[in-house]
């Protein structure tokens, strides 16, 4: 078939991968839903945590950040422009999905009133401040 991806392999014991084959054999099982959980990154960043979060393909106002309940959620939805073309059969091959995607983030320790969200070329990148430890105060107490 015409602009089919393809693996290429060698008949060998020596490129013999039983992992992935196993794998292969799960993703066309059951599908392959490495898009439903976008992929993030997170770093300690000192006196805040830095969240990256790969959303290629998705526009500014499609991404939302919700705080409830303790929790962060990031949500992000991708509308296909095609289904009319996909019902007509014009497609020989489609990979990208479309729909809601969807991660949520424990917020405890985090000052949530002061977090910063920017969107540029794909990645979400979040700011979380941490929240500050009041500082123990010590005093000696006179003996009456």
């Amino acid at each position: 078939m015409f602009m089919t991806p393809y693996v290429k392999r060698a008949n060998s014991v020596a490129t013999f991968n039983p992992f992935r084959d196993l794998e292969e054999l799960e993703r066309d099982f059951f599908g392959d839903n490495s898009l439903e959980a976008f992929k993030t990154d997170i770093r300690d960043d000192g006196d805040a945590f830095i969240l990256e979060a790969d959303l290629p393909g998705f526009k500014k106002e499609d991404i939302h950040i919700d705080l409830q309940d303790g929790g962060l959620t990031i949500s992000a939805q991708r509308h296909s422009e095609y289904e009319q073309k996909d019902k007509k059969g014009n497609y020989l091959r489609k990979e990208r999905a479309y729909g809601s995607f969807t991660r949520s983030f424990d917020t405890e320790g985090i000052d949530t009133q002061n977090i910063k969200a920017a969107f540029e070329n794909g990645v979400l990148t979040l700011r979380l401040p941490k929240r500050q430890q009041p500082t123990p105060i010590s005093r000696r107490l006179e003996i009456e």
